[in-house]
């Protein structure tokens, strides 16, 4: 477990807030590291290049400012060592061509957020399981 680190873009700090205060309510708050756009991935991920520590699951919002969603992904699948990093997209938007062009970047997923504290308590939990076993289901 100690080895699970979840790395969650968003721009909007309320739903950064409830992400982590979910993990929080699990005593997994230590997993996970928010930041608050695409470019701050990428720096993140380059800073963790010399101790290779990077994350086991990557969850990205697809509606931010200047470097979107679908543009980090793109910007991460094009690194070899970056690759592999599974991606989740974690998202308001249920636009198909979005969620079709997501997955066929490379992201392993596409949740929709949910509406709820609640729901979102459900998602932080598959989210770590699927980090654990790589598995949403």
């Amino acid at each position: 477990m100690d080895d699970i680190r979840i790395l969650l873009a968003d721009d909007d700090p309320e739903d950064r807030m409830i992400m982590e205060d979910s993990f929080r309510e699990m005593d997994l708050s230590h997993i996970i590291h928010c930041v608050e756009s695409g470019e701050s991935i990428i720096e993140f991920l380059e800073s963790k290049i010399a101790d290779n520590k990077l994350p086991s699951l990557i969850i990205l919002d697809l509606n931010m400012p200047r470097m979107n969603g679908t543009q980090t992904l793109k910007a991460i699948k094009n690194i070899e060592r970056w690759r592999s990093i599974p991606v989740i997209i974690f998202s308001t938007s249920v636009n198909t061509f979005e969620k079709n062009e997501c997955l066929k970047t490379g992201a392993e997923s596409y949740v929709v957020k949910p509406a709820t504290y609640k729901e979102c308590q459900e998602t932080a939990k598959r989210f770590y399981d699927f980090a654990l076993s790589g598995s949403l289901l």
